[in-house]
């Protein structure tokens, strides 16, 4: 509790999900949280305050972090959540400018975001950064291809910053959750160039993602794991949050590739829905 009594946390995405019970999670432990979404403040009583952000927009990142600045003087801890998905469709499904979209917000968005905080944490001396992956940073995702390559990004981005600012006081680190039960579908992107050859393998891979979503962690795992390593000592450069996303990253590391190809296939009964 000692580490956390006075520091300023600012958590994007928080109107649902992930992004709302972490930010809820970090002001029950004592910080003092921002969270934003594009739509502001939402109905309901918050132990946050909520700022409008878009953070595909240079101005509107620049806004907020200016508010959370002159209100606090710092900003302790930036919790990069925001982002969506496109529906299940297959990677030549989406045009080009979806595949932008997709990027601008899940990758760029980080990217805008921590352009705008570092400067701060630099004078400061110190911050810490997590950014919220997923175990499709590490695995591959037929039929989420878009998707996994901007948590990919995000693995490598992270990665490279944490070996910058380390020696400036600063830490970075990627949280991987696995199946989570949100409604992180709600605003997923359709996909504009759909094909007839995909639609079998797409309305029954839908019925199996629906069961794995279902049997999911709840987003308090994860926002337990950002805590964890908001407030570590020695922090990680990796956290994987929830039972099945510690196993993943196990099978990952040590399994040879040809086991993890056929465990994805397998899971996601993927040959059973090309019959």
């Amino acid at each position: 509790m000692s580490r956390i009594q006075g520091k300023i946390a600012l958590v994007t995405g928080t109107s649902s999900g992930i992004g709302e019970a972490t930010a809820a999670r970090l002001a029950k432990a004592g910080y003092t949280v921002y969270g934003t979404s594009r739509r502001g403040a939402q109905p309901g009583q918050r132990s946050y305050e909520t700022l409008a952000l878009d953070v595909t927009s240079d101005a509107s990142v620049d806004a907020a972090i200016a508010r959370v600045i002159q209100s606090e003087g710092r900003i302790d801890l930036l919790v990069n959540n925001a982002g969506f998905s496109t529906e299940l469709a297959g990677a030549e499904e989406s045009s080009i400018e979806q595949a932008r979209a997709i990027f601008d917000t899940n990758f760029f968005g980080v990217v805008r975001m921590t352009r705008a905080v570092l400067p701060h944490m630099r004078r400061q001396g110190s911050g810490r950064i997590l950014n919220i992956g997923s175990v499709l940073g590490f695995l591959p995702a037929p039929y989420m291809a878009l998707y996994a390559a901007t948590k990919h990004a995000i693995e490598g981005y992270s990665e490279s910053l944490d070996h910058e600012l380390r020696t400036r006081g600063i830490r970075v680190s990627v949280i991987e959750p696995g199946y989570t039960k949100t409604p992180f579908d709600v605003n997923s992107l359709e996909a504009d160039s759909k094909l007839d050859e995909y639609g079998e393998v797409r309305i029954a891979l839908g019925r199996r993602i629906k069961e794995l979503m279902a049997a999911g962690d709840p987003p308090a795992v994860v926002a337990d794991v950002v805590l964890e390593a908001a407030t570590a000592a020695h922090p990680k450069l990796h956290y994987a949050a929830g039972g099945q996303a510690n196993r993943l990253r196990v099978l990952r590391r040590f399994a040879p590739s040809g086991m993890v190809d056929a465990g994805v296939r397998k899971n996601l009964q993927l040959d059973a829905a090309l019959v």
